[in-house]
């Protein structure tokens, strides 16, 4: 029998420079433990990321990975999943990342309801140029980079996601590894598009936000009975609506846990899956394109399969 993996398996060798006490370290600790208890294939699984200090992820674990663009990331895990349906794609980027120059995408992927995770280190500052004001950072406040308080009002994520459409939707601290480690592992399982916005003090800029500020507020919403599930289509907005409202807790007490989770939507994959009924089954990675050397689809019969499946297009 083959041995049961352990996080470390996950752990690549190469040499980490995020900052010493830095919440990436928690984030990364419950991939790693989550991809163990999974038993996951690392060739089944890709971690992509952006830029950032978070674009770093897919150097530190041992699977398929994608260090992209700078708010590109989920377009670039869109399109793997997509022409690989098979595989677990988990997407890592900062809050600057996904939320500012990313944040078009972001929507995108809840309204299409893509398999995707998305784990969001989201520290409220941009860590890797210094210490700038990030989309999550509220109004008035000043971190000790930033020569004046903050301008702008923050993007609240938990709520973004909900009203973009994502299906499955939580907020993890990276200081409660067990519990971040959980909330990753229902996150890969639930077959949809999943989003999880991580605390995740940068101990180098944000001098607010911290380790003691957090520990002493938040809390589970499992503990505190809070039921995230949807149980039926007419069950699905006040579902929605109760998170939504839940996601502006903020203050003396924070909630971590799962706000929201619907599993009667179909997913992107299954929404092409009912235009193309083999797509699921040889999807277009496994597509053959050409049999030595030679394309297997002349012209004319592309022009007859996208116009039978996508849309009519003109002879030529």
């Amino acid at each position: 029998m083959a041995r049961r993996p352990s996080p470390t398996d996950y752990r690549s060798d190469l040499w980490n420079d995020w900052c010493p006490g830095c919440g990436n370290f928690g984030i990364v600790a419950a991939m790693y433990q989550a991809l163990a208890e999974m038993n996951a294939d690392p060739r089944m699984t890709v971690v992509v990321s952006g830029i950032g200090c978070s674009g770093k992820t897919p150097h530190f674990v041992k699977v398929s990975g994608v260090h992209t663009l700078h708010g590109r990331a989920i377009p670039f895990a869109t399109g793997i999943k997509l022409a690989n349906p098979k595989l677990n794609v988990i997407v890592n980027g900062g809050d600057g990342d996904l939320l500012g120059i990313g944040a078009g995408h972001f929507v995108a992927l809840g309204r299409r309801n893509v398999d995707l995770v998305v784990i969001m280190h989201d520290n409220q500052v941009y860590g890797l140029t210094k210490g700038q004001a990030s989309p999550t950072l509220p109004r008035e406040m000043q971190t000790k980079a930033l020569p004046k308080p903050n301008m702008q009002d923050p993007v609240n994520p938990v709520a973004l996601a909900i009203s973009s459409g994502y299906t499955f939707v939580a907020r993890g601290y990276s200081s409660k590894v067990k519990h971040l480690k959980d909330l990753i592992k229902a996150a890969i399982e639930h077959r949809g598009a999943a989003f999880i916005d991580v605390l995740q003090p940068c101990v180098t800029y944000n001098d607010i936000f911290t380790y003691d500020y957090y520990d002493k507020r938040v809390y589970q919403l499992e503990e505190a009975g809070w039921n995230p599930d949807v149980k039926d289509e007419s069950d699905a907005v006040g579902k929605a609506s109760e998170a939504y409202s839940k996601a502006f807790e903020w203050g003396d007490r924070i909630p971590i846990g799962v706000f929201y989770r619907n599993t009667h939507v179909p997913s992107f994959e299954d929404r092409i899956a009912a235009r193309l009924p083999n797509y699921l089954k040889v999807p277009p990675a496994e597509e053959t394109v050409d049999r030595g050397g030679i394309p297997v689809m002349d012209g004319a019969a592309f022009r007859k399969a996208f116009s039978e499946y996508i849309v009519d297009v003109a002879k030529g």
